[in-house]
């Protein structure tokens, strides 16, 4: 069997395999999409085709809606052509239970898969999705760094520069091909649109929001856009800009799960790795678990996503979802995984969970300085959410997640997932950033990680991080055994932390616990013991 719509046919075949095929008229819907589009999602990576593709699909078998999605890839275009078209746009889908069990299912809601280029005919194709008044979203998984326009300096980035002198028509960032679509609609009679980040970053919504006015009203200085698209885009009853929040965790593709699709005669189940360093397949492997909640401001309508499990509130509401997830629940814990996994040999998420160590790091984090400043968003519960999160999520031992990819631009997540519980406990009346023992570990292994050296002295390669050649210019004066170390560049940077950690009583601690990870073999772990006994 291969991953086509054709084999699709052959339905005994997948049964016996037991993969869950679509129920909905492919051809039909396919039709319906070309004709008068509803969804148009820009990042065509894992979490959209394992969890938000997925979803949809059951509104199509359950006959809810009658269009797809269009799938648009504006950074890795080998994902389109390596992944989408060979296999007819259709995914895989393998959530992995903690019994070891797989539950198998063919998504195939996406049935247009493109790229933003202009020279293939596919950014025509997105302009008339754009300009059909019967189009209700474009929803982003980009990552964060997707939506940033400027660098550290404050300063356009140069691709982003050239963008905005050139115009709407040459625009090739995400979000100035984004913001030129919507001029485009602009341009065809102004019709209501929602612009809906699913991306794990806090206030996803408002980043697009501000990447969007931004690019309009340079555009508008330069002449090529008026005044009024500028209102447009800015006037909430035409243009939103909804917040979310999801939580699901999308590892690379595994071998075990190529293996087990390969022996239930699946064919051409291959891993890609691109020349930008995307880890792709045919099939998405997920832990079960998931989560997508959204502020429900659609002008234009939307899918009823909520039959779908998707939960759907106000902005304060939300804001408190992400809030809790991302300072306190789930991602502290993820990041301090990261770090000290790399440091102590890990290659496996569910392995730390096994490492008593590591267990009470995230349970100091979590439980206990976590959870005196949650904020509590009522439609979930935090200390139900952390529970689920530690003894179901990350201990899943079939969910191939690894602390490297994890540890992928930690520099850009320090700020949201530890300075807000630090912030709150400058704030606190009764509470003093002094007493935290389980951050100040983290940040402390994170700078060790910065070293490159494990807790064996053996070197290993640091993830990704656009911050790196910075980071590097104090990490590499630091050598093992220092007594003494100046790490002030780091750790006052309201940048990284959003706080100078100084000021607030913690930089000095971090950095006698750092100076106590290198002193030698071993040090790391008999550290993280100290402070946690």
């Amino acid at each position: 069997m291969k991953l086509t719509i054709n084999d699709l046919k052959n339905k005994e075949a997948w049964k016996q395999a037991g993969i869950k095929l679509p129920t909905f008229n492919y051809d039909q819907v396919k039709e319906n999409t070309a004709e008068n589009p509803t969804w148009v999602h820009f990042g065509a990576g894992n979490i959209f085709r394992g969890f938000v593709a997925r979803a949809y699909q059951q509104l199509l078998n359950e006959g809810v809606v009658d269009k797809g999605i269009i799938a648009v890839e504006t950074f890795d275009f080998e994902v389109i052509e390596k992944i989408y078209k060979p296999f007819d746009n259709l995914a895989l889908t393998v959530l992995m239970n903690s019994d070891g069990s797989f539950d198998k299912t063919v998504v195939a809601s996406i049935v247009e898969g493109i790229t933003t280029k202009k020279d293939n005919g596919d950014y025509e194709r997105l302009v008339q999705a754009f300009e059909n008044p019967s189009l209700q979203m474009a929803s982003f998984t980009i990552t964060e760094k997707g939506y940033a326009l400027k660098d550290f300096s404050g300063q356009f980035f140069s691709f982003v520069q050239k963008d905005i002198e050139m115009g709407p028509e040459a625009a090739t960032h995400a979000m100035s091909v984004v913001t030129a679509l919507v001029y485009k609609r602009f341009l065809k009679g102004a019709t209501p649109l929602a612009l809906v980040s699913m991306d794990n970053c806090s206030h996803n919504g408002d980043k697009v929001k501000e990447a969007v006015l931004t690019i309009a009203k340079e555009w508008e200085q330069r002449g090529y856009v008026t005044s009024d698209f500028v209102d447009y885009v800015s006037d909430p009853n035409k243009i939103s800009y909804p917040l979310s929040m999801i939580d699901k965790i999308t590892p690379r593709p595994a071998d075990v799960v190529k293996e087990n699709l390969e022996k239930d005669g699946l064919t051409e189940m291959d891993v890609v790795i691109t020349s930008k360093n995307t880890y792709m397949a045919p099939f998405v492997n997920a832990e079960v678990c998931e989560y997508l909640v959204i502020e429900d401001v659609f002008p234009n309508g939307r899918p009823a996503l909520e039959k779908a499990g998707m939960l759907f509130c106000d902005r304060e509401t939300v804001n408190k979802v992400e809030t809790m997830k991302v300072t306190t629940c789930l991602n502290p814990l993820h990041t301090a995984l990261a770090v000290t996994g790399c440091l102590l040999g890990y290659t496996l998420i569910a392995d730390q969970m096994q490492d008593e160590t590591l267990k009470k790091l995230v349970n100091q984090i979590g439980y206990v300085e976590g959870l005196p400043v949650v904020v509590d968003p009522k439609i979930l519960n935090p200390k139900q959410f952390i529970d689920e999160v530690i003894n179901q999520r990350f201990s899943n031992p079939y969910i191939p997640d690894t602390p490297q990819r994890i540890a992928t631009d930690t520099s850009q997540k320090l700020g949201i997932r530890f300075g807000t519980t630090i912030k709150s406990y400058v704030e606190g009346t009764d509470l003093d950033p002094e007493s935290l023992i389980g951050i100040p570990l983290a940040i402390a292994s994170w700078l060790r990680y910065l070293m490159a050296v494990d807790d064996q002295g053996k070197n290993f390669e640091l993830s990704s991080d656009p911050m790196m050649a910075t980071l590097k210019e104090t990490m590499d004066h630091i050598h093992m055994g220092d007594v003494t170390v100046d790490l002030k560049a780091i750790l006052s940077n309201k940048h990284i932390f959003g706080i100078d950690l100084y000021a607030v009583g913690l930089g000095e601690k971090i950095e006698t616990i750092f100076v106590e990870m290198i002193t030698g073999v071993g040090a790391v772990r008999n550290t993280l013991n100290r402070y946690l006994s």
